[in-house]
């Protein structure tokens, strides 16, 4: 890879090549101040930002302000972002639209209070593509974001603005949400972790809970394994759901061997590259290595998995079009609404008739998935089929709206899954591509299961390592 097209904001400073762990841990040692970490990731952001274009609004003043002041947690004074989907008081939530306004908003979301519980800083909020709907951060409203490993590629999305800083260096963890995938795909084409917990273990986003199902989780991304793990175990603190087997702080890989399948296919006869492919039998290999049963297997669900899930996006994307005023607020103007977007939403309509056979095939995938759970205690499968591919080839606004739907499809055609069901999902970093684009494995397991996940990263994070944009000595 041409190392003159990536963007990396390490440097020697307060933050250094840090995680949150290491930062958070010297932070309380009295080694750096909060706001010595605050005022190095908002000068990194001033560098690397005009590159990458993954903020949105700034919010450093109020950042230096909450520096400056005690605070608590086990990531206190470690600073970050929130996706502009989601409120940060006395910052606009544009949702990566330009149907939004721009008034502040009177308060933070509940997922944020919970984020920020952790001791965490804000410094503002990253980019998305419009409503979180495409797979790679392209909006109207704020152009294209780019990945650091390589700027002519995607950092994908929705949660992209997200992932570029974090892989850049700017912090050490941000902000992501999920849908259809939208932690796991840009963790996959940045290097870094990203975890979809089990529905119901952390605080859902505002409004998300009245939906038929609910396939909206919130999360982090992250450059280790560590991260993300107190991350979890610190939210817990905030709120731990009593249904659920409490997560607590993992810190190290399991003593278990494990049962993994690996499925090397995707719906619908989809093509995964090779690079992807090369990726996935290594990292089986690893499994056996360290003393997992690895088994390969066929994908166990139909095609029409994947058209019901477009069917219950395109409902999505038609009540965002529709009814944004009742979801976001009364100064929604629909008239400006990206124009994939307005058609995404009325193919809902030529399908609506077909609804409540969608809604009845979705609500029964949880019985596929407990199946796989009861043969399997996880499964291995890619990511996405490709590894990033370049800025404006996914969606292409003068190509007709359903051209741009099947190449979504056929980009991110494994990570829906999870959010239909529930389960457990995690992206790791475990290869990159002949070009030097890092390609990311998805790994799930049953629901409630979180930490099997995190154990088992744990374990490929030591065999493996992972890739990384800090500058070699």
């Amino acid at each position: 890879m041409n190392r003159n097209n990536s963007v990396s904001a390490f440097c020697d400073d307060a933050l250094g090549t840090s995680d949150a762990v290491e930062l958070a841990s010297r932070i309380a040692r009295r080694e750096i101040s909060a706001s010595e970490a605050v005022e190095a990731a908002i000068a990194r952001a001033g560098r690397v930002n005009p590159q990458l274009n993954a903020i949105v609004c700034e919010g450093f003043e109020t950042a230096r302000q909450l520096a400056a002041k005690p605070r608590s947690g086990g990531l206190a004074g470690v600073p970050t972002f929130v996706k502009d989907n989601s409120n940060l008081k006395g910052l606009p939530t544009r949702h990566g639209s330009r149907a939004t306004n721009t008034r502040p908003a009177q308060k933070n979301g509940v997922y944020v209070e919970q984020m920020l519980s952790t001791g965490l800083i804000a410094l503002g909020k990253t980019t998305l593509p419009e409503f979180g709907v495409p797979p790679v951060t392209e909006s109207v409203l704020t152009g294209i974001t780019r990945n650091p490993w390589h700027t002519n590629h995607t950092p994908g999305g929705s949660s992209g603005g997200s992932a570029a800083l974090v892989a850049a260096g700017v912090v050490p963890i941000a902000h992501a949400n999920d849908g259809g995938g939208s932690i796991r795909i840009p963790a996959s084409c940045c290097g870094l972790v990203g975890l979809k917990a089990s529905r119901h273990r952390l605080i859902h986003m505002d409004g998300t809970d009245g939906l038929p199902i609910n396939v909206v989780h919130d999360g982090v991304v992250t450059r280790s394994v560590r991260d993300t793990a107190l991350f979890m175990a610190e939210a817990e603190k905030y709120y731990s759901n009593p249904k659920m087997p409490r997560l607590g702080h993992v810190t190290a890989p399991g003593k278990k061997r494990l049962r993994i399948g690996v499925v090397r296919e995707a719906i619908a006869g989809i093509p995964i590259h090779p690079d992807v492919l090369r990726v996935l039998d290594d990292t089986a290999k690893i499994c056996v290595s360290l003393g997992h049963q690895v088994e390969y297997f066929p994908i166990p669900f139909p095609d029409q998995l994947g058209e019901d899930f477009l069917a219950y996006y395109a409902m999505l994307s038609f009540g965002m079009t529709r009814l944004g005023r009742i979801f976001i607020g009364p100064n929604f103007q629909a008239k400006d609404v990206e124009p994939f977007t307005r058609e995404f939403g009325g193919h809902f309509v030529k399908c609506i008739w077909r609804m409540p056979g969608v809604m009845r095939r979705l609500k029964q995938v949880n019985r596929v998935t407990a199946g796989m759970s009861e043969r399997f205690d996880i499964v291995l499968n890619p990511t996405l089929t490709a590894p990033p591919p370049p800025v404006g080839t996914v969606i292409v606004p003068s190509r007709p709206m359903w051209d741009n739907v099947t190449a979504m499809r056929n980009y991110a055609p494994f990570t829906a899954l999870q959010n239909i069901s529930g389960d457990p999902a995690i992206s790791l970093p475990m290869g990159m591509s002949q070009e030097g684009l890092p390609i990311g494995m998805h790994f799930t397991a049953g629901m409630g299961e979180d930490r099997l996940l995190l154990e088992l990263a744990y374990e490929l994070e030591a065999a493996k390592g992972w890739p990384s944009l800090i500058p070699s000595r």
